[in-house]
């Protein structure tokens, strides 16, 4: 065997070896983990494919209620950027030392009542209390600001206690979605995203809930320390404000300020 020329080889090898790690390295730090609040789990895929077009950084979105977000950020998952559906969370990261800066609204969300069945929602408060309606779906209140959002409403309107034993919890607003475009619940209490996202096929019927009977749901976002010293999350954080990401969220049925 000539040494030589099975020494070049190999070095030959290691060389392309390295060059394959160090091209891997450099496209994987073009890569952000945004936790995204369950109501943005249509838009959020939108939004990745804007940025990257824009960017070229890729997003990688884990979406969930934004109470469970919150306490796998807590747990040291690694995220860089958080989208909550309200201002507390991200608030409470703040202040707990999770984030570096205080975060900041996005975008406002619509609440919404609906169902597969045309049930007509004129005076939606009588029919819930009707025999017609036997299940009606809501977000956890705990951990999902829409069903937190709907439960305040629920009491402002004094028909809570009356609709309590006909109540399904969602962990989130997607599965509450799900509830209703399956028709495993009669009517529900979710985010005008759904019946504005092209992806849903199921027919629905549904009347927004006037923004002045609840609270605003005010959405916050904020970097994360994790991503911190990412200007890649930064870059993200930015786009989120700015006029393109603005249209697309008005045109999934959220409102800009």
């Amino acid at each position: 065997m000539n040494i030589k020329k099975h020494l070049a080889g190999t070095i030959k090898r290691v060389s392309l070896l390295l060059a394959v790690g160090l091209l891997t390295a450099t496209t994987s730090s073009a890569q952000i983990k945004v936790a995204a609040a369950a109501n943005l789990q249509s838009i959020i895929t939108v939004l990745q494919k804007d940025f990257k077009q824009k960017t070229g950084v890729e997003i990688e979105p884990i979406v969930g209620s934004s109470g469970k977000l919150v306490a796998q950020i807590k747990n040291g998952a690694p995220f860089d950027v958080f989208l909550s559906a309200d201002m507390n969370f991200p608030e409470t990261l703040y202040k707990d030392g999770f984030a570096t800066k205080a975060p900041v609204v996005y975008a406002l969300g619509n609440l919404i009542i609906c169902s597969s069945k045309d049930l007509g929602f004129e005076r939606w408060e009588r029919i819930l209390l009707t025999p017609l309606i036997k299940k009606i779906a809501i977000a956890n209140p705990a951990v999902a600001p829409y069903g937190f959002a709907a439960s305040a409403l629920l009491m402002k309107k004094g028909i809570l206690d009356n609709v309590k034993s006909k109540m399904v919890y969602g962990e989130s607003i997607s599965q509450v979605n799900t509830y209703i475009t399956t028709g495993v619940v009669d009517v529900g209490f979710t985010t005008q995203a759904l019946v504005k996202d092209p992806a849903n096929k199921t027919k629905l019927f549904w009347k927004p809930i006037d923004p002045k009977s609840y609270a605003p749901i005010q959405q916050g976002v904020v970097i994360l320390k994790h991503g911190a010293a990412n200007p890649d999350a930064d870059k993200f954080y930015r786009y989120l404000l700015s006029a393109d990401a603005k249209k697309i969220f008005e045109q999934y049925g959220y409102r800009t300020q």
